[in-house]
């Protein structure tokens, strides 16, 4: 009975679980990979980037197995040197295609959070005098950490949406990278972060504009 009972759960999960397209691209807003399969509480997924530095506005993005629960995130990420906007669409069928989602305007209110900023290509710290006005929803200061299998470490620090900060702990392998990343935020402004962890889907994305 055990037998039969553990084969028709292994067939109800795997009838669940999507394939889904694994790629990523920058400078486009579409890419094409090999398929994989997804567990059962992820969905095919697209995570979106447009940015804007120095006046130059770049789009990116990585369609990967996305946990449902994440679907329709979206988030900004603000340094000094400029800003990036992120949002994840899903599909729920085999080797769907996620629509491009809609950005919502980019506030230029400064709300009074200052946070420092900064960024390093060889550590998970970094420090300066450097700051940055965090605008509109930005309410939280945040040191990004990221640590790349057989790679070097690499930060930063600026001003982030709480929905950014408020995502899970995650490890995941795309085109046969390993990454995971590290968020440490607070609403307190240049003072002492408390540690969560922050997909490393929405870190990928992010290392493509801030190096």
């Amino acid at each position: 009975m055990i037998l039969i009972l553990s084969l028709i759960s292994a067939l109800v999960a795997r009838s669940w679980a999507l394939s889904c397209t694994q790629c990523s691209s920058t400078n486009t807003v579409s890419c094409t990979g090999s398929d994989v399969t997804c567990s059962s509480d992820k969905s095919c997924g697209s995570s979106f980037t447009d940015s804007n530095f120095g006046g130059t506005n770049i789009k990116s993005v990585i369609r990967t197995c996305v946990l449902t629960s994440e679907c329709n995130f979206t988030g900004t990420v603000r340094l000094k040197e400029g800003h990036i906007q992120l949002a994840t669409s899903c599909c729920h069928t085999d080797k769907c295609i996620p629509n491009e989602p809609k950005f919502p305007a980019v506030s230029t209110k400064v709300n009074g959070l200052v946070c420092r900023s900064c960024s390093s290509l060889s550590s998970n710290w970094c420090y300066t005098a450097d700051t940055v006005q965090c605008t509109g929803n930005e309410d939280r200061c945040l040191l990004q950490a990221t640590e790349i299998k057989g790679s070097v470490s690499t930060s930063f620090r600026g001003c982030a949406t709480k929905s950014l900060c408020d995502l899970g702990s995650q490890t995941q392998t795309i085109e046969g990278v390993t990454t995971k990343v590290k968020f440490a935020c607070t609403d307190g402004g240049i003072s002492v972060h408390t540690a969560v962890l922050a997909p490393a889907v929405v870190c990928l994305l992010l290392l493509n504009f801030l190096f």
